[in-house]
């Protein structure tokens, strides 16, 4: 599970000449430090669409990344260069409607069904994301709609689909937590998923997730920072947080340089 990320600074505490002669003061702490729940009703979602073509008993994800085209037999077949899975199998489930599984070394860790509605203009993907090490399953529905249609003859979730709305998602795929210590910024989440990074953009390791190798934090402003993810030394998120300057929310602008997409996130602090 690629967990809606974010990132945080530290906020640094001036000291006096007198300083010495008197009880240091407590640390002050950072505006980032917490537990913070994206709000999924307020964030901006990406705009470019996912593209799927299921005909002749072959499905093709195209936006995939590599693209994955398997059989559509309800079997596993193996897949190559995705770091969450290493088979995958589709089953038809009528006109409207398929299954996905994506297994790793035999485990299911994925499983969604994606079924299109009546008259072809939206579709609704649930979804259970069991790729993450600790907890429960992250749980999700989503709603699309159509860009484009697929290929004459081609099944009802062929063409191109554009995410609109995220209908709910378990909190446990929401939560992130920091804290700031020293010169080193913590992350954890309910997902099993952590770092501990220098505030310098040095790179440090990234902790829980298959597809995150390490990552940076920069400072870029007052209340601002940036996080880069990287895969194997190849930086394929980054994403840009700000603070309000009443330090109970934050907006978290990001780029999926993968998959070509971008949009905002917004949180709250709990």
């Amino acid at each position: 599970m690629k967990r809606l990320l974010v990132f945080a600074a530290s906020a640094g505490i001036a000291v006096a000449a007198l300083a010495a002669q008197a009880p240091a003061p407590a640390p002050v702490a950072s505006p980032f430090d917490g537990t913070w729940k994206i709000d999924v009703g307020t964030s901006e979602l990406p705009t470019k669409p996912d593209a799927y073509l299921l005909k002749d008993g072959t499905y093709h994800c195209d936006s995939c990344v590599p693209p994955v085209v398997v059989q559509a037999d309800g079997r596993d077949h193996q897949v190559t260069g995705h770091p969450y899975y290493d088979t995958k199998s589709v089953r038809v489930i009528d006109a409207l409607a398929i299954e996905s599984i994506d297994k790793k070394g035999g485990k299911v860790v994925d499983q969604a069904r994606l079924t299109v509605s009546a008259d072809g203009k939206t579709a609704t993907r649930v979804e259970t994301d069991s790729s993450a090490p600790n907890g429960p399953p992250v749980t999700s529905k989503v709603t699309y709609t159509r860009v484009l249609r697929g290929a004459a003859g081609s099944h009802a979730i062929s063409g191109s689909w554009r995410i609109v709305k995220i209908d709910n998602m378990s909190d446990n795929g929401l939560l992130v937590t920091f804290k700031v210590d020293g010169t080193k910024l913590q992350m954890n989440n309910p997902l099993g998923q952590s770092y501990a990074a220098g505030l310098d953009g040095s790179d440090s390791p990234f902790v829980g997730d298959p597809g995150v190798t390490s990552v940076s934090v920069k400072k870029m402003g007052q209340n601002t920072f940036e996080e880069t993810d990287k895969r194997d030394g190849k930086a394929i998120w980054v994403g840009r947080m700000t603070v309000s300057a009443d330090g109970k929310s934050m907006t978290i602008m990001w780029i999926d340089n993968l998959h070509g997409t971008s949009g905002v996130y917004r949180a709250n602090k709990l």
